[in-house]
């Protein structure tokens, strides 16, 4: 048996890219997975997939822009199999620009997503793994929150937020709860789609194209830190294209 069998694992952003490849991942190796996104078209075929293939595997529409989303979904989990093992927050939008755009839309969706989307998770599900005695937070950061090029500083600056958010819960957690970042450097995932900016479009669109990873080197590290023996917490993962600066 893997340290993941059984395991009750629910990711935020699923219906695509790292959160998609992490729930077939995980599957395959045994655990029960709640899955959540605003696709539900899309949720609901992977858990189909899922299910069809052997696995265990439930659907719920997700905004984590609504704090009430993450309450329904954690309860889910715990209603569904009985408790939760994994939270992996996923769940993210990069619309990165240059600041003299003033796309100001874009920047509050992204403080809105990426900082109190976790933030959101964290109090969903935090009373429940200090009642349950275990629990483990996984947070999808970026290699944005160690270095800031032009372009992406408020992007970067919601990764930075993160990072820190999830050291500090690492700090407050005790010696029963896990907390883990894994910092993706460029995937091939829709990131690329959600850029605005046509120049900044077609550069992004072009590294990809040349050098990006697949979103399953993202998943792999997630499923080390979650099949660690319980006393060993592993705090954070860069994981980067070898040809990324």
């Amino acid at each position: 048996m893997s340290g993941i069998e059984g395991k009750v694992v629910a990711i935020t952003g699923a219906s695509s890219g790292i959160g998609e490849a992490t729930a077939l991942l995980l599957a395959g190796r045994g655990a029960k997975l709640v899955l959540g996104a605003r696709r539900s078209d899309r949720l609901e075929a992977l858990a189909d997939r899922i299910v069809k293939g052997g696995g265990a595997a439930v659907a719920g529409r997700l905004d984590v822009k609504r704090r009430g989303d993450l309450r329904d979904f954690v309860s889910l989990a715990c209603e569904r199999f009985g408790k939760l093992d994994v939270l992996v927050s996923n769940a993210g939008i990069g619309p990165i620009s240059p600041l003299d755009d003033l796309r100001v839309e874009e920047w509050e969706e992204m403080v809105d997503i990426n900082i109190k989307g976790v933030l959101y998770g964290i109090a969903a599900a935090l009373p429940v793994f200090r009642q349950q005695g275990f629990g483990h937070f996984v947070t999808t950061g970026s290699t944005a929150a160690h270095r800031t090029v032009p372009s992406q500083s408020v992007y970067s600056a919601t990764k930075f937020a993160v990072r820190a958010l999830t050291e500090g819960l690492r700090q407050e957690a005790g010696e029963k709860l896990r907390v883990t970042i894994v910092s993706p450097g460029f995937v091939r995932t829709d990131f690329v789609d959600t850029v605005t900016n046509p120049e900044v479009r077609a550069q992004l669109a072009a590294s990809r194209d040349k050098f990006a990873i697949a979103p399953e080197a993202i998943a792999r590290a997630i499923a080390f830190a979650i099949e660690q023996p319980a006393d060993v917490d592993v705090g954070e993962i860069i994981v980067r294209p070898t040809a990324q600066a």
